[in-house]
């Protein structure tokens, strides 16, 4: 896990891409498409991506664990984003630079200077930039796409970040994870664990689950929500595809492809990836039961001390009651949950 990489920042696609004037297939709204070509980018050649450990891309929203007031914490991602009047100034901007590339370019490239007072909206008094963004004059400096990626404390009864908070017990600096076990008849089972949020300081993860977009993998239910935290690159990929177009577009279309997506993690802690929606294909599955929702899941609370049970996380507990247990899968477990509620009415 420590040889993979930490998302603090948009994650570039592998291939070198290509703007097409369409309706987006992955964000509502949006009329044009991002599409890969089938160039692999000089950059990841130079972090030998070839060589790089392939993971599973998933779909859930990101977090960092760091500390907080000097106590392991969670922090959700919190981008700082132009306000309207930087907005427009943006996509002035932008439009010139467009014009300037599609005419024989005997102007000056068209330049943007952000007013870091007066074009962003105001943040929460706690939040931090991101690892690696530049830093001018005091002033952390948005990227291409005009936001500044940042993270802000998760607070336990924010409603905002609720669905984050059901995945922690911040009091006691815990949080519960999903992972990957050992193969077990030609396949890896999922294992879900309570950790210390402490042995997994500086990691960023993956929030999944009930609540959060449009729950592509059917874990839990709205009468009992689950959500977990899963460390990014540590789901990795048992015959992953080669790093080409063609070969990743084949390996789509079989079942150990039936993922949203690809990151590759290079040894020089450079990320690279590649989504369905890169080559046209569509996620969420329709009709089709993605790869994390087939495993088998393992539930290992034993570390987990719940005789004090005042205050605890009440989804730590239902677990804990099941601890040592395997479903066939997070529908499973899911169900399993619901029979305990039904015991209890």
């Amino acid at each position: 896990m420590d040889k993979c990489g930490k998302v603090q920042q948009k994650v570039s696609c592998v291939f070198e891409t290509e703007i097409l004037n369409e309706p987006s297939n992955k964000r509502q709204f949006q009329g044009y498409k991002v599409v890969a070509s089938d160039v692999l980018k000089n950059t990841a050649l130079l972090s030998d991506v070839t060589r790089s450990i392939a993971t599973e891309k998933l779909d859930g929203t990101c977090v960092f664990i760091a500390e907080f007031k000097g106590r392991p914490w969670l922090w959700a991602r919190l981008d700082r984003k132009p306000n309207k009047a930087g907005d427009k100034r943006f996509k002035q901007y932008r439009s010139s630079l467009q014009k300037w590339e599609q005419s024989s370019q005997d102007l000056p490239k068209p330049s943007l200077e952000w007013d870091m007072e007066k074009d962003f909206k105001q943040v929460p008094e706690h939040w931090i930039p991101a690892s690696d963004v530049p830093i001018v004059n005091g002033h952390p400096q948005p990227d291409q796409n005009g936001h500044t990626p940042g993270w802000v404390p998760v607070e336990k009864t924010s409603r905002q970040y609720c669905w984050h908070a059901s995945a922690v017990d911040l009091d006691r600096s815990l949080g519960l994870f999903m992972g990957q076990g050992e193969v077990v008849s030609g396949a890896h089972h999922l294992q879900i664990r309570v950790l210390p949020l402490q042995s997994v300081l500086g990691h960023t993860a993956e929030l999944i689950g009930t609540h959060i977009n449009a729950n592509a993998y059917n874990i839990g239910s709205k009468r009992d929500p689950l959500h977990f935290l899963v460390i990014h690159g540590s789901i990795t990929l048992s015959e992953p595809p080669e790093v080409s177009l063609p070969a990743i577009q084949t390996w789509f279309s079989t079942e150990q492809g039936l993922v949203e997506g690809i990151v590759w993690h290079c040894s020089d802690g450079k990320l690279f990836k590649i989504h369905r929606h890169h080559l046209n294909l569509p996620w969420p599955l329709k009709d089709v039961t993605p790869v994390l929702t087939r495993k088998k899941v393992e539930i290992l609370l034993d570390n987990f001390d719940s005789e004090s049970k005042d205050d605890v996380n009440p989804v730590f507990l239902k677990l804990k009651k099941h601890s040592n247990r395997t479903c066939d899968s997070v529908v499973d477990l899911a169900q399993l949950l619901e029979k305990d509620e039904n015991k209890n009415e």
